[in-house]
C-alpha cells in the first residue's frame, strides 16, 4: 500500500475518532483521567461488570475477560494458560476457536468496516477480519459462539444478566429493567451498549506508556529505544511505520500505531492451532483448512490470508509469570523478536521461515528483506516495549 496514503489516512481518522470518541477533551486528558483506573461513567461501569462476569457464558466460566486479559493488554494469556497452539479454549472443554484474540484496547478507535473507494481499500471494523462492523456489533458475537462462550440465543444472555447483582443498573441508566421478552434485541443492544463503553473507556485506553510521556516531554528514552524507534520510522530499513504510524497528529490525537487497512504478511500456518482437529461439526475441513481471512469475508480471492493491521501498543506486554504471550492471528510466533525477525527475513531463504499460507496475494513490498542485523532487530522489540501503558515517569519503570 502507498506509504503516502497510509499517512494522509492516519491523519484524517484519528481527527474523526478524536472527535467521536473524546468530544471537548484531548486524549491525554483522559489518559490521566485512567492513572488509577478510575472515572468511569455509569455505563461504562456497568460494561465493565459485564466484560468481568464469568457467569454469563453457557456452562458459567468465562467472561469476555478470559480472552482479553488486562495483563496482556485485552489479549489473549500468556502461553502457560492457552496450550502449545496459543489458541484460547472456549468454554466448552474440548473447543477452540480458529484465531487468537485480538487486542481490545484501542479497538475503540477503529472506524467501521468500510471500502474507500478512492484508494480501493477495505478498512476499520472490528476482529481479525473485519466481519463486525462496529465495537457493539464485535461485542455481541462472542456470547453466541459455540466455540467461545456458548450461550444459545441473545435472550439466554438477557436472562442470565438478569440473575446478577447488577440488573438493577440497567434500570437506572437507560430508563427501562431488561424484561428478555421476545426476542430480547432491545434488552441484548443495551448489554452490548454497556460492553462497548467500557471498552471505549480511558480504562480500557489509557494511553500512560512511555512513549506517551514521551510525545510530552516527561519521560526520555534510552539509547537503545531511540535507535529502535529510528529504525521503526526509517523508510529505508524498518519502515514498521508505514502500516503503524508512530507521529502524533496533534495534540488531541497521540498516534494508535494503526492505519486500520488490512495485509497479507505472507505468514505461515500454525501446525499446532487446536482448530485444525476441531470436530466436524466446527471445522468440515479437518487438517486442510485454511483461514482465508478478508477475503472470506468480502467474497475477494485477491485479499485470501488478508487480516487487520493491529495496533502495536501493548505488543510487548505480558504478565509475571515467566511465559512469552503469543503473536500473529494464528499464534503462530512465540516471541516478540520472532515477530520482528520474520518481517525482517521472511523471504531470506536461509532464514528457514515456512512457506506462507497465501503466498500469491502476500505484501512483498513493505517487509520481507529487510536487511536489518540482529541488533537492529532488538533495538525495535525494545522501543516496542515502549509502547506498554502503566508506566511511571517518575520511576522510570512499568507496574510488575
Amino acid at each position: 500500500m502507498p506509504t503516502l496514503f497510509r499517512f494522509t489516512h492516519s491523519i484524517l481518522l484519528l481527527a474523526v475518532m478524536t472527535l467521536l470518541f473524546f468530544p471537548g477533551t484531548t486524549l491525554f486528558s483522559k489518559a490521566a483521567r485512567a492513572d488509577n483506573y478510575g472515572g468511569l461513567t455509569p455505563l461504562e461501569r456497568l460494561g465493565k461488570r459485564v466484560f468481568f462476569d464469568t457467569s454469563l457464558s453457557e456452562p458459567a466460566g468465562q467472561a469476555c475477560s478470559s480472552c482479553h486479559v488486562p495483563e496482556t493488554g485485552f489479549t489473549g494469556p500468556s502461553s502457560a494458560r492457552e496450550n502449545p497452539g496459543a489458541i484460547e479454549p472456549g468454554v466448552v472443554v474440548g473447543r477452540f476457536g480458529n484465531r487468537k484474540p485480538p487486542s481490545v484496547a484501542y479497538a475503540a478507535f477503529s472506524p467501521e468496516f468500510h471500502f474507500d473507494k478512492k484508494e480501493k481499500l477495505y478498512l476499520g471494523g472490528q476482529f481479525w477480519d473485519g466481519r463486525a462492523s462496529t465495537l457493539q456489533d464485535q461485542a455481541g458475537q462472542p456470547f453466541m459462539n459455540p466455540l467461545e462462550m456458548n450461550v444459545a440465543t441473545p435472550r439466554a444472555v438477557c436472562a442470565k444478566v438478569n440473575k446478577t447483582d447488577y440488573n438493577a443498573e440497567f434500570l437506572t441508566i437507560f430508563g427501562s429493567a431488561l424484561t428478555c421478552a421476545g426476542s430480547a434485541k432491545d434488552d441484548f443492544d443495551k448489554i452490548t451498549q454497556a460492553l462497548a463503553a467500557y471498552e471505549k473507556s480511558p480504562e480500557v485506553n489509557p494511553f500512560s506508556s512511555k512513549y506517551d510521556f514521551f510525545l510530552r516531554g516527561r519521560a526520555e528514552l534510552s539509547k537503545q529505544e531511540k535507535r529502535g524507534l529510528e529504525l521503526f520510522n526509517g523508510e529505508k530499513k524498518g519502515n514498521c511505520a508505514a502500516c503503524h504510524p508512530s507521529q502524533p497528529q496533534g495534540k488531541n490525537a497521540p498516534p494508535l500505531f494503526t492505519d486500520f487497512s488490512y495485509d497479507n504478511l505472507g505468514m505461515p500456518a500454525n501446525p499446532a492451532n487446536p482448530f485444525l482437529s476441531q470436530t466436524s461439526e466446527f471445522n468440515p475441513a479437518g487438517k486442510s483448512w485454511k483461514d482465508y481471512g478478508l477475503g472470506a469475508v468480502v467474497g475477494d480471492k485477491k485479499l485470501n490470508g488478508a487480516f487487520k493491521v493491529s495496533t502495536l501498543r501493548n505488543v510487548a506486554k505480558v504478565p509475571n509469570t515467566g511465559f512469552e504471550r503469543a503473536y500473529g492471528h494464528n499464534g503462530v510466533f512465540k516471541t516478540l523478536k520472532d515477530v520482528v525477525h520474520f518481517y525482517n527475513s521472511r523471504d531470506v531463504r536461509s532464514a528457514g521461515w515456512a512457506s506462507p499460507e497465501f503466498p500469491e496475494t502476500m505484501n512483498t513490498e513493505e517487509l520481507g528483506n529487510l536487511k536489518l542485523s540482529d541488533a537492529d532487530e532488538d533495538d525495535i522489540v525494545a522501543f516496542l516495549k515502549t509502547l506498554t501503558d502503566g508506566y511511571d515517569p517518575l520511576s522510570d519503570k512499568y507496574p510488575d
